[in-house]
């Protein structure tokens, strides 16, 4: 392989240099030495009085972005001391290349404007506004493709992916009652230790049972429940979702003739569908066995006592209003989930950040729907 070379020579004002060679990144050493050797020229003895430089390139075999870059340094080098530098005698194959490199790093950044505090207030408002308005549409719009799915399963049912859907049960539901009746558990009986706490003030520890009974099976378990599956399983739905979009696989489905939402969607829908209620009663369960050990323990009620009291709190009803919000709320967090997935870029930082709003969304959207539960309940006397 020929060796790179750049000579140089003196023709009255204008310097001459010749490049030779193989300018590629094998030859980087020789390339930088000469290159630093030259970055002096403009203030070195022998080229103060030149107005101009040109650099030969024809003789040059063999030419790369490393090499290309050199050049282009070099000649930004020479113009910023005010020569006037050309290049001549650039082969056909290397024209693109170095013309590539003249745009690499041209525009500074544009210095940012000092806003009104005000404006910049309003600005982010209807920046969040927007925001908002996007997310609704993508929400609406995947339960509209989710239904359309599941119209098309009902009238071909033989169509339907039961493995997925019972691995994803596997996965979302059976995977997760371990730490579902933990965190219930602490929480049944933290609420209990509070209400004895506070009700021994009044000598009525015996109401921290009703507080027990009714918070957990009306609010705090299945609301509980929901964030954690939000948290658990609907991260991980953006994330799966949103790797196969960078990946193409969602495009190689289409390619073959598979819809994305009826092969990945429905399934992990259905599955979140199923299984809140299913977490929901192990999750109340688990609180109220956890309060009512608290409540012996630390409080000195007996077993028989504690449930006696809570056979009279509690009623059936409290029971139907927090398994008929599981489903529901098993039905936002997938949507949102799968929608956050569908929506990634081709960047891990836009799968970060999905999947962080994806749990942000579903958590807030559980609460609100929990809110709105809560009112129609207490106005039909539930």
């Amino acid at each position: 392989m020929a060796e790179a070379l750049l000579t140089q020579k003196l023709v009255g004002d204008r310097l001459e240099l010749t490049a030779r060679g193989s300018w590629t990144a094998p030859h980087a050493g020789e390339l930088e030495t000469e290159i630093d050797r030259l970055a002096s020229g403009p203030n070195g003895s022998a080229s103060a009085k030149t107005t101009d430089v040109s650099i030969d390139m024809a003789a040059v075999r063999e030419l790369d972005t490393f090499g290309a870059w050199l050049l282009e340094r070099l000649t930004r080098q020479w113009t910023s001391a005010g020569r006037d530098a050309m290049v001549v005698g650039l082969p056909a194959h290397g024209a693109d290349l170095v013309e590539e490199m003249h745009a690499v790093n041209r525009e500074a950044p544009a210095p940012q404007e000092r806003q009104n505090p005000i404006v910049s207030f309003f600005a982010a408002i209807g920046r969040g506004t927007a925001g908002f308005a996007g997310s609704f549409q993508t929400f609406a719009q995947m339960l509209g493709e989710t239904g359309m799915a599941a119209a098309r399963v009902l009238f071909r049912p033989s169509e339907y992916r039961l493995t997925s859907t019972v691995h994803q049960f596997d996965r979302v539901a059976l995977q997760a009652v371990p730490i579902i009746a933990l965190i219930t558990f602490l929480i049944g009986a933290i609420v209990a230790q509070q209400g004895i706490f506070h009700f021994r003030k009044f000598g009525a520890e015996l109401y921290a049972v009703d507080l027990v009974g009714i918070l957990v099976l009306r609010e705090i378990g299945v609301l509980i429940v929901a964030i954690m599956v939000a948290g658990r399983s609907g991260s991980s739905y953006t994330a799966e979702l949103g790797s196969m979009k960078m990946r193409e696989e969602l495009d190689a489905l289409r390619t073959m003739g598979f819809d994305p939402v009826e092969v990945l969607v429905l399934p992990r829908i259905i599955v979140l569908v199923l299984a809140l209620p299913a977490l929901t009663f192990i999750g109340c369960m688990a609180a109220l066995y956890g309060g009512g050990l608290v409540a012996w323990l630390y409080g000195g009620m007996s077993l028989d006592i504690y449930i006696a009291r809570l056979t009279d709190a509690i009623s059936l009803t409290h029971f139907k209003v927090g398994m008929i919000k599981a489903p529901f709320m098993g039905l936002v967090i997938g949507l949102v989930a799968c929608a956050e997935g569908l929506r990634v870029k081709g960047s891990a930082e836009s799968l970060g950040i999905q999947t962080t709003k994806s749990v942000v969304e579903s958590i807030f959207l559980v609460i609100v729907l929990d809110g709105l539960f809560a009112i129609f309940f207490a106005s039909i006397g539930m």
